[in-house]
């Protein structure tokens, strides 16, 4: 498979890269094996595998041959590219892509060698880390474009600049492949990315770092996404991201017996989303989770997770205080990104998933020792059932809008 064509799949797509050091995090994995890392990423899901081949970075040609050896996955070649030598040493060393940072390019050396590539049946990954870099990218026609959240000068990583040019490639130019380069440790930094409009993200310091890369892999690819809501105190928010929830919701409807405050702070490495019936509010939250309204109930049944005020996914829920045999089905049946909601707990959480699929799940209530106050090992038992639930390769998750119909 072409390289563009892996990452363009439906669902969310990784680039699995392989790299010994860093310039900004020095030793990795030193004893890093190509070979045997391009295998594994292989069967974590991978749909491609990045090799850097710079000495910087403890490689060589010699680690993308042997990577070429052990996968047919596509492989991206990563390094300081300028000439068209440079392409042709990548691509005869087993290289289906080549990396072409604007940083290091003028637009007349960037274009030359997108067509020396083009000719040599060479693909590439256009980098830009800038607004700038990104307007040169769309107008060098780059099929497939990186937006690297780490400045190369300073190393300080930017994930809301990168997200908001992530957004705006996608919004512009709905045809390229986007790929989000560096920052993403967790399935939530992930999946805001995927949110962002992301094909695909680019990791290798976080599987670098792991005791197991090809473990790490496939927990950051995992769905469903995991969300514990109705969330009003500190104490409870601490407890939902040590269990590894995704997703924390805050619940900003006032006739709920779970209203919150406010969006409660919580660590980078997770998702906050702020619950409204009716009419949204402006807050810090990542995302907004948005009830129709029905009178004389706290929330409608329909709702949708916004980000920026674009529907990203459908929340398929039961209606207030009521139950629905049909439910599951109903779920099922839903198209795009749903999230699964309605009477989710411990119990049930693993037959819901194998049901429907879902790409995130949703609890509050039970979870609760009362209204708004979290049981503890409940919120444990719900997150450890929920993310051992299924390991959906990309190949069944289920489109991202731009491939098909959105929710």
């Amino acid at each position: 498979m072409r390289f563009r064509d892996a990452l363009a799949g439906s669902g969310l797509g990784a680039i699995a890269e392989v790299k010994r050091r860093s310039p900004s995090a020095g030793e990795l994995r030193p004893d890093a094996d190509p070979a045997r890392l391009a295998a594994q990423f292989a069967n974590a899901g991978a749909a491609a595998v990045s090799v850097l081949i710079d000495e910087r970075f403890g490689g060589s040609f010699d680690d993308l041959r042997a990577a070429r050896a052990a996968t047919s996955l596509p492989l991206l070649g990563k390094g300081f590219f300028t000439e068209e030598l440079d392409l042709l040493k990548v691509k005869t060393a087993g290289a289906d892509a080549a990396l072409l940072l604007l940083r290091d390019l003028d637009d007349e050396r960037a274009a030359a060698l997108l067509s020396y590539a083009h000719a040599l049946g060479l693909e590439t990954l256009v980098e830009a880390h800038d607004a700038a870099e990104l307007e040169r990218a769309l107008a060098l026609g780059a099929p497939v474009v990186g937006i690297n959240a780490r400045d190369l000068a300073t190393f300080r990583i930017d994930r809301r600049v990168q997200l908001e040019l992530v957004a705006e490639t996608r919004r512009r130019a709905p045809d390229r492949v986007v790929v989000a380069e560096s920052g993403v440790g967790t399935r939530a930094q992930g999946a805001a990315a995927e949110l962002a409009g992301a094909d695909a993200i680019l990791v290798g310091s976080a599987l670098m770092r792991a005791e197991d890369p090809a473990a790490k892999l496939t927990e950051l690819l995992a769905r469903p996404l995991v969300k514990v809501c109705g969330l009003t105190r500190s104490e409870d928010v601490d407890v939902a991201v040590e269990a590894g929830a995704d997703l924390l919701g805050f619940i900003l409807a006032e006739a709920s017996p779970r209203r919150a405050v406010g969006v409660l702070d919580a660590p980078e490495e997770v998702l906050r989303v702020a619950v409204f019936v009716g009419e949204p509010e402006e807050t810090q939250a990542d995302l907004v989770q948005l009830y129709t309204h029905e009178e004389g109930r706290v929330r409608g049944r329909e709702a949708r997770l916004l980000r920026d005020g674009e529907t990203v996914a459908q929340v398929v829920d039961l209606p207030w205080d009521e139950p629905d045999p049909l439910h599951l089905q109903r779920a099922a049946e839903a198209e795009g990104r749903v999230m699964l909601a309605g009477g989710l707990g411990p119990e049930n959480v693993s037959h819901a998933v194998a049901a429907v699929r879902p790409w995130a799940v949703d609890a509050a209530s039970q979870l609760e020792r009362e209204p708004g106050i979290k049981d503890p090992d409940r919120v444990r038992a719900f997150v450890a059932s929920a993310r051992t639930a299924a390991q959906v390769p990309r190949s069944d998750v289920v489109p991202s809008p731009r491939s098909a119909e959105g929710p």
